[in-house]
């Protein structure tokens, strides 16, 4: 056991109060201080998805914590994916593969048998870095979901984590939140968690000193620090919560980029490029009134393609784009929206819901059928937009075949390291309207470039780099906690 490495689990009050990106913070600030360290999510509930090395699929929070790290996306570090497609029923991925649908009650069921998966990804990790961070889901405190848990106490119990207790003071109620949480823990639970950190707070700390004292007096618990509020920092948002609290960015600025913000969008973090150029206004809409001024309309990643195409069109999208198209506007559309770009969509399995089909939106001239056999691959690829080739990097993740008969807009090289010809994705003649199945194109800043300049007719200005913003806001977290929380408390309760 020499070599197993120490760990730190961050809970939270509830979802949405901070973990993912305050476990990325304490990565990044423990591999600046010399640890190796990795990341850690038994199961994750998100649509944002990403490819790992191995060529399987994790949460998207999870690549981006193992960016933190200075680290490649393994299957390890988040073994137990959930993808929703409805309110009781989820796809089931485990370590990296779809093993079927599941509803609420069988997956619950299913616990027992997924926490040997878990524990087999922990124990990978634990023998190859000196410390593990772990990120609980939800809350601990849901006396309902006790039994077989493997999200939070469960499995901190299960590998021996201390805890840290996380409660988002933005929502209010901050102190009944955590003060709530830990008395409907069992006492080795509570005994379990070793402090506390409020965060996202506003304002003068001084000001919260009385608060603070009470807290530790009533819970017998350390307050480790007050993390705050920050805005501008190029860290992708785990779920489509988070875009109805910002549904435009950069208002106001020179050309404007619109995203369908469909019911079921998935992977909107392919967007977090155009967040970084001060040129741009990103805006995720939902009518196509929306629409107004944008130079470049795009239709995202979905979960269920048909119910969300059918949804557009109930909206009025349809022939809104088309109006758009005849102005001269550039149109997008990436992996579910791609499908949505063609004449029909097709679902003869029922793969996303019950049997059918719906006639696409008809900008290229391609047919979709969907299938049980999900692909995902880190690809190379040749992009062409407007006559010229770029070379572009990504990944794919979808369970569809797209048959083309016009233009294709890629060619795909490389699937997960392997040599390759397949064309990809469709275009109309003009390129004025284009589809693909790379996730992560608008990562590559010489692509990206090349569409700004489409759309600004080659008057435009030199794109953010895109991983240069991202290793800075990742250097800014690093600071920020460190700044803001008691980082020699911390090492301790690491045991580092």
């Amino acid at each position: 056991m020499a070599n197993y490495a120490k760990n730190i689990m961050f809970q939270g009050t509830s979802s949405h109060v901070g973990k993912s990106v305050l476990s990325a913070s304490l990565l990044r600030a423990l591999k600046d201080r010399g640890f190796s360290v990795a990341p850690f999510k038994a199961q994750n509930m998100a649509l944002n998805s990403a490819v790992a090395v191995e060529g399987g699929e994790i949460g998207r929070a999870q690549a981006f914590q193992a960016e933190a790290a200075g680290l490649k996306p393994s299957i390890h570090m988040n073994p137990v994916l959930l993808k929703p497609t409805g309110d009781s029923m989820s796809q089931v991925i485990i370590h990296g593969k779809a093993i079927g649908m599941m509803t609420a009650v069988e997956y619950h069921a299913f616990k027992k048998e997924a926490l040997s998966h878990v524990l087999e990804s922990y124990e990978r990790l634990a023998r190859a870095y000196d410390v593990i961070v772990i990120e609980g889901a939800g809350s601990p405190a849901e006396v309902n979901l006790r039994e077989n848990d493997i999200a939070n106490m469960g499995i901190a119990g299960a590998v021996e984590s201390p805890v840290v207790l996380i409660g988002d003071i933005d929502r209010g109620g901050v102190f009944a939140a955590l003060v709530g949480t830990l008395d409907l823990l069992a006492t080795e639970e509570r005994e379990r968690i070793k402090g506390l950190i409020i965060n996202k707070f506003r304002g003068d700390v001084s000001l919260l000193l009385p608060g603070l004292e009470f807290l530790e007096a009533r819970t017998g618990k350390d307050v480790l620090g007050v993390v705050p509020s920050f805005s501008g920092l190029l860290i992708p948002d785990e779920d489509s919560v988070s875009l109805d609290d910002a549904e435009r960015r950069g208002a106001g600025a020179g050309l404007k980029v619109a995203v369908v913000k469909l019911p079921r969008i998935s992977n909107f973090t392919d967007f977090d490029p155009f967040r970084g150029d001060p040129g741009i206004e990103i805006a995720f809409i939902s009518s196509p009134d929306e629409m107004s001024g944008a130079a470049l309309v795009i239709i995202p990643g979905t979960k269920s393609t048909i119910a969300d195409l059918m949804w557009m069109k109930s909206r009025g999208f349809g022939p809104a784009i088309r109006a758009h198209v005849e102005r001269g506007g550039m149109v997008a559309g990436i992996c579910g929206g791609f499908q949505m770009l063609g004449t029909a969509v097709k679902d003869p399995q029922g793969i996303e819901s019950s049997p059918g089909e719906a006639e696409g939106f008809g900008l290229v001239d391609a047919v979709t059928v969907l299938g049980r056999e999900k692909k995902t691959f880190e690809v190379s690829a040749v992009a062409r937009l407007m006559g010229k080739d770029y070379e572009v990097r990504g990944y794919e993740i979808h369970m569809g075949e797209t048959i083309v008969k016009g233009t294709p807009f890629s060619r795909i090289l490389d699937r997960n390291g392997k040599t390759c010809y397949s064309p990809d994705g469709a275009a109309s003649p003009d390129g004025m309207v284009w589809g693909t199945y790379v996730h992560g194109i608008f990562d590559n800043d010489v692509f990206r470039q090349a569409v700004v300049s489409a759309l600004t007719g080659g008057k435009g200005w030199e794109v953010a780099k895109f991983e240069t913003g991202r290793e800075g806001a990742l250097g800014s977290l690093a600071s920020i906690f460190e700044e803001s929380v008691d980082m020699e408390k911390v090492l301790r309760i690491i045991g580092v």
